[in-house]
């Protein structure tokens, strides 16, 4: 999933405590930093609770190599690594830069949607403040979009840029094989125990196909 800085620093926020009970339910999540530093923040709150979790970046065991214009073919064999002994994965938004010394910066939303295909996650996340979706014409929150019209709206400039960002990216996640792509407010309380552990969804959903209750 790829989080944001509001929905682990704001006020009453559950997100640690979720990671714990997604842990103890065998979800084995693999998380995302909005930016190199906030990995390692984010890594050092995970861990004042329990220490499980594990601040990656991009060049660690090639994981993220840099290719033109993007990510090249995600290394997942640290992942499957730290995952299948129990630890949290956060991934700093970084490639490794092979003919240049240093990392080379990418978009939070771009590594989440390399990562979750690569590692088959049956589900990616995305936390934006908006919670989800809406219709740029009626302002009201769509629940599910198949990933054309997904990028459809990605390219809609009554969208705001960041949340068009996260749009295409949970498309292209959807393309790529993840089963589903969610859209929601990291802020609300125990939001990604209602995603992930009950069938009840939150947000906006990205999945293959629409279906139409009867």
């Amino acid at each position: 999933m790829r989080v944001d800085d509001a929905s682990v620093r704001a006020e009453g926020s559950t997100f640690v405590e979720d990671l714990q009970v997604l842990t103890e339910a065998q979800v084995r999540p693999v998380l995302v930093a909005p930016e190199p530093g906030a990995a390692r923040e984010l890594v050092r709150t995970i861990n004042r609770s329990a220490n499980v979790a594990v601040a990656l970046s991009g060049s660690d065991a090639a994981m993220l190599p840099q290719a033109p214009g993007g990510i090249g073919r995600v290394q997942t064999g640290i992942l499957s690594t730290l995952l299948d002994a129990g630890y949290i994965p956060v991934i700093e938004p970084t490639a490794f830069a092979v003919f240049s010394r240093g990392d080379a910066l990418l978009a939070a939303d771009d590594v989440a949607a390399a990562v979750a295909p690569a590692i088959e996650a049956i589900r990616a996340i995305f936390f934006h403040a908006a919670g989800g979706v809406a219709d740029p014409q009626t302002e009201i929150l769509i629940a599910e979009l198949t990933p054309t019209e997904a990028l459809a709206l990605a390219g809609d400039e009554r969208v705001a840029q960041d949340l068009r960002a996260a749009i295409r990216a949970a498309a292209l996640g959807v393309r790529g094989g993840v089963p589903a792509a969610q859209i929601i407010d990291g802020r609300v309380p125990h939001a990604t125990i209602v995603e992930l552990l009950t069938a009840q969804h939150v947000g906006t959903q990205v999945t293959g196909a629409i279906t139409f209750a009867a």
